[in-house]
């Protein structure tokens, strides 16, 4: 290889790929907008679609009778102007009370109603009305007095769980029955006499001792190097098929081959620029992400305005770093599959196995209860993931961190050695080759290692 040639054909690639307009917004435009812009969309689309989910009207059918006690119940459900009782006025704005349907049930499952309130009267002995007391294991055991539950009464609502309308009217009849319950129970603490805290028997309170600070890393650690992984591979997946397959189609890789330029040092060229707009397209996405996302997700966290987002200042090279890995990880898969490809379409669809492999330690590596440790460092892909969500939380294990980049790099040098292997054969580079990579794999590399001992066996 000669330092001379690998510049001018890397200059000469990075200035081919300025002028495909499929590579710049990939690269550079889609990075800078598209995930910013994605969120925003995706985060209104949420809020649209509550706003419709809130903005219809439940349609209900209230059977039983409630106790005397708790009949302003009754009038808080049907006063709501989300609420419609069939056969009831209430807070509806149609002139006349809708008929309840002769079959609540099949209204119900043909989405005539969205959901069926009965009122039940529970008795002394624990059994609501019409209906055989529960046997309970150990309900003999339990005294109540006849007193406490003179007025007491079950809800049962019947809905649909498949269709968010039905849903949804469960939610609103559950909203008004703990309203009314918290109220009738905060009366009867007041006529006995006794205040909040000898009303609560089993009090459960919290307190959140993390920041807005730590409540911001946490957010950006689970979404920033997600969409890094994506972004890098997704910057290197056009020019790593432009620059193989995509030579092979236009007729210029024998072209190519045909300047005062070793081989080697036209790989290593184009390897180093595929490896490059990666680490662009990274770092990019980073930086757009970091501007956008404070203005783009508090909206969504109502009741945390002080939510801070904010990056440790040895976060940026630790994640640089790993964009560079990651970078360095799929232009060497995807050069190498892609090579093997005739045509530009053929070369995208033999890089898609790059995507599926990368699931699987990225959903490991993207775990908030787990972190950097020995064998997760061990994973590629996934070790680089904690690596970087670590840093947005000011985690850094400097041992694991080193650990994390050598095991990359360790593949990555399995990956040139393969691709090393694979330019000595002249037919791959011609392009006369209509294998695709495990084939050869089979047939030239395992399958030379194998045929001399099988020789050998022969000869014996």
């Amino acid at each position: 290889m000669n330092l001379a040639e690998i510049r001018l054909l890397y200059v000469r690639e990075l200035r081919s790929a300025l002028r495909e307009r499929a590579i710049v917004v990939n690269g550079i435009l889609m990075p800078i907008f598209l995930y910013p812009v994605l969120l925003w969309v995706m985060f209104t689309g949420i809020t649209f679609v509550q706003g419709l989910n809130q903005g219809f009207t439940s349609r209900l059918v209230v059977e039983g009778e409630l106790p005397g006690a708790h009949a302003p119940l009754l009038d808080s459900l049907a006063g709501r102007r989300d609420v419609l009782v069939l056969g009831r006025e209430g807070g509806s704005d149609s002139d006349e009370p809708l008929p309840v349907p002769d079959d609540p049930a099949a209204a119900l499952a043909a989405g005539d109603v969205d959901a069926i309130v009965r009122f039940e009267a529970v008795s002394a002995d624990g059994a609501t009305a019409g209906m055989a007391p529960a046997d309970t294991p150990g309900a003999a055991s339990a005294t109540v007095p006849s007193a406490a539950l003179e007025s007491n009464f079950r809800v049962l609502v019947r809905y649909d769980r498949s269709e968010s309308r039905s849903r949804i009217a469960r939610d609103r009849v559950d909203a008004v029955v703990s309203a009314h319950r918290a109220r009738w129970l905060d009366e009867r603490g007041e006529a006995l006499g006794l205040d909040d805290e000898r009303r609560a028997l089993w009090a459960v309170t919290s307190e959140n001792v993390s920041t807005e600070e730590e409540l911001g890393a946490m957010i950006l650690g689970l979404m920033l190097p997600l969409f890094l992984v994506i972004m890098v591979a997704l910057g290197c997946f056009m020019p790593s098929v432009d620059t193989t397959a995509g030579e092979r189609e236009r007729s210029t890789w024998e072209t190519l081959l045909t300047v005062a330029a070793s081989r080697s040092s036209v790989i290593v060229a184009k390897y180093l620029y595929v490896a490059t707009l990666g680490i662009l397209a990274g770092l990019l996405n980073v930086a757009a992400m970091f501007v956008s996302i404070g203005a783009v997700l508090k909206p969504m966290l109502q009741g945390n305005e002080a939510l801070s987002f904010s990056i440790p200042g040895l976060a940026f090279p630790v994640m640089a770093m790993g964009a560079v890995v990651l970078a360095l990880f799929f232009a060497a898969g995807m050069m190498i599959l892609a090579s093997f490809a005739r045509t530009f379409k053929d070369g995208q669809a033999m890089v898609q196995p790059v995507y599926w492999l990368v699931f699987i330690p990225l959903l490991l590596g993207n775990q908030t209860d787990l972190t950097l440790t020995p064998a997760i460092a061990a994973v590629p892909v996934a070790n680089v993931t904690m690596m970087m969500r670590d840093a947005l939380n000011g985690v850094f294990h400097w041992p694991l961190i080193v650990l994390t980049v050598a095991v990359n790099l360790a593949v990555v040098a399995v990956f040139l050695w393969v691709a090393r292997r694979i330019l000595v054969f002249e037919d791959f580079l011609l392009g006369s080759y209509d294998g695709s990579f495990w084939r050869f794999m089979k047939e030239r590399i395992v399958g030379r290692k194998s045929q001399p001992r099988a020789e050998a066996r022969t000869h014996a």
